[in-house]
């Protein structure tokens, strides 16, 4: 109040505000912004009177409250470890609830481990562009000890399918484009992209013509050129079958784990690049 009692005084003998700041030890924009609360309540007293009212006001609720802390961490562990902007949108969504991302992740950092910073800041690549479905498909392999997830994206609708193979063959890749090829991309698409592994020669090469206009085989060492199916295969482990090993006889069940998840994938898991909303409409 002693400041603000100088700052006025000073100001009526025309000081200027930056050297009152400098004197007084705040900065320039407080000057201005207390010279015009006193104009605005109309006197320095009136003013004054409402600074104190104000500084015994009740305190502030927090924002990061013990119940807003157990949803969003509950909502992670509910929606396979999503990232901040989906927590946002289902905090709303289920709770109506309004909270920033920076704010989300800050809760999430009071219990989890999560990802180091520098990594937004590595230099990208180039990668494929389409405007429109079935215009660009990458695919890919994860491996699960004895089991082989064959993996494909569509790069522009997001749309996805997977087959666990107990081999990385190209019979194997080959299998996979006969599986997922009709089943989730229409049977067929303008281009086909993969790395230049040895499931997608041979057999696979033979074949994946009579599914697209074009293959084309990733430039080595260039994993951003398949960035959309390396996003793909990230969300798949930790979401779906984690960093386990798997045996060959597990198949089976595995294949209805992931049929479900798949379900979870297109129909209920919003997608940032899509607006928040799911590749695939529930049909009525």
């Amino acid at each position: 109040m002693t400041k603000i009692i100088l700052a006025h005084e000073l100001l009526g003998e025309g000081v200027p505000k930056s050297h009152i700041a400098k004197h007084l030890g705040v900065s320039r924009r407080t000057i201005i912004r207390w010279a015009k609360a006193i104009e605005y309540h109309g006197s320095i007293d009136a003013f004054l009177e409402h600074y104190i009212q104000a500084k015994k006001g009740p305190r502030k609720k927090r924002k990061k409250d013990a119940i807003l802390k157990r949803r969003v961490w509950a909502l992670r562990e509910k929606h396979h470890q999503c990232c901040g902007q989906k927590i946002q949108y289902f905090l709303k969504k289920e709770y109506d609830q309004d909270l920033s991302v920076t704010t989300i992740y800050e809760i999430l950092s009071e219990k989890y481990q999560l990802r180091s910073k520098w990594q937004k800041n590595k230099l990208r690549g180039a990668v494929p562009t389409a405007s429109a479905a079935r215009e660009v498909i990458q695919m890919d392999t994860v491996l699960f000890g004895d089991v082989f997830a064959f993996t494909a994206v569509d790069i522009y609708s997001k749309e996805s399918d997977v087959l666990l193979r107990p081999a990385l063959k190209a019979l194997d890749g080959k299998a996979f484009l006969d599986h997922c090829m009709p089943r989730s991309f229409g049977g067929f698409a303008e281009t086909i992209q993969t790395d230049g592994g040895s499931e997608f020669e041979a057999e696979f090469a033979e074949t994946v013509r009579a599914y697209c206009a074009h293959h084309r085989v990733a430039r080595p060492y260039k994993k951003n050129e398949q960035s959309y199916i390396e996003s793909f295969n990230r969300s798949l482990r930790k979401e779906c079958l984690g960093w386990q090993k798997y045996n060959a006889d597990e198949i089976p069940e595995l294949t209805i784990y992931l049929d479900e998840w798949l379900r979870y994938y297109h129909y209920e898991r919003p997608h940032i690049s899509l607006g928040m909303k799911p590749p695939l409409e529930k049909q009525v």
